[in-house]
């Protein structure tokens, strides 16, 4: 079964967390659509999330996931050591979204936002983009 991570379109931390994902995804286990596309804003509807999210979300059996949920549940799927990044489960999520906050609201300030341009993806990339 798979998964589809949602994440901030405009957002380069967010692009290049994607390809980060791709690149470690080896079993295709992830699909992906922008917050701000017709999949994503179809999605943020069907779950009840508020329209102004800019979390990361992650849809995985039924259930939406945000922030440090999300990346912690997208890490256990991941090839090599990103597996272990899982058992920060433990921490409560208030605690470890401090983090996530912290890097959320400055990420436009630290990596930009996307130019009218993105990055053209082979075809076997592409099919998992919605």
């Amino acid at each position: 079964m798979s998964s589809i991570v949602l994440f901030d379109g405009e957002c380069n931390f967010c692009d290049s967390s994607v390809q980060f994902i791709i690149k470690r995804d080896s079993k295709g286990y992830f699909h992906f659509a922008s917050l701000q596309s017709d999949v994503g804003r179809k999605l943020i509807k069907e779950y009840n999330v508020s329209e102004d999210v800019d979390s990361i979300m992650l849809v995985e059996n039924g259930k939406a996931y945000f922030k440090s949920a999300a990346a912690l549940r997208i890490s256990r799927h991941l090839a090599g050591g990103w597996k272990l990044f899982y058992a920060l489960m433990v921490v409560p999520s208030p605690i470890r979204n401090l983090l996530y906050d912290f890097i959320a609201r400055n990420r436009y300030k630290w990596f930009g936002k996307k130019e009218d341009h993105c990055m053209l993806p082979s075809p076997d990339v592409r099919k998992r983009f919605l």
